[in-house]
């Protein structure tokens, strides 16, 4: 049986992976109460980033478009959601979803954070509807794990 989640994700295309591996001492996410955090999660599609380096470090070979990594964002949603599911046991008790914070590997001049984590933002308004929509950080750093470009932290309410 297809839950309402999967139907939707379907609709749009999309397909929830298998939770990822944790490349440290952690657990992908836990459930407190009524709502499941998720650890920071990496764009990784089947265990590898897509790609790494810095966003906006425009001519350099370690250098990511901001519309690359927005998409990159995406694909943190679909892991976090993952993440989610494996804490939770099925998507379709997610209520709500409270919290987005956003890391984004920036090059020291660049400052469009807000429009790269609005990948992720949009993505989650698209599979959510109004449920989707959530407080949110979105911050520059100067590096992140496994030298990727994004990675995005959740904070899911659920029933």
């Amino acid at each position: 049986m297809t839950s309402q989640l999967d139907a939707r994700l379907a609709e749009l295309g999309l397909v929830v992976p298998a939770t990822s591996k944790p490349v440290a001492a952690y657990i992908p996410a836990i459930a407190a109460g009524n709502l499941v955090y998720t650890s920071g999660q990496l764009p990784l599609l089947d265990g590898a980033l897509p790609a790494t380096g810095k966003v906006g470090a425009s001519g350099s070979a370690a250098s990511v478009t901001a519309e690359d990594a927005a998409v990159y964002a995406r694909q943190c949603v679909l892991n976090g959601l993952a993440a989610a599911r494996s804490a939770i046991g099925s998507l379709d008790r997610i209520t709500r979803v409270v919290k987005v914070v956003g890391f984004v590997a920036s090059d020291p001049s660049f400052t469009g954070q807000p429009g790269v984590i609005n990948g992720a933002s949009e993505l989650l308004h698209d599979i959510f509807g109004e449920a989707g929509q959530h407080a949110r950080s979105a911050v520059g750093v100067a590096v992140l794990p496994l030298d990727s470009p994004v990675e995005i932290e959740f904070i899911f309410e659920y029933a």
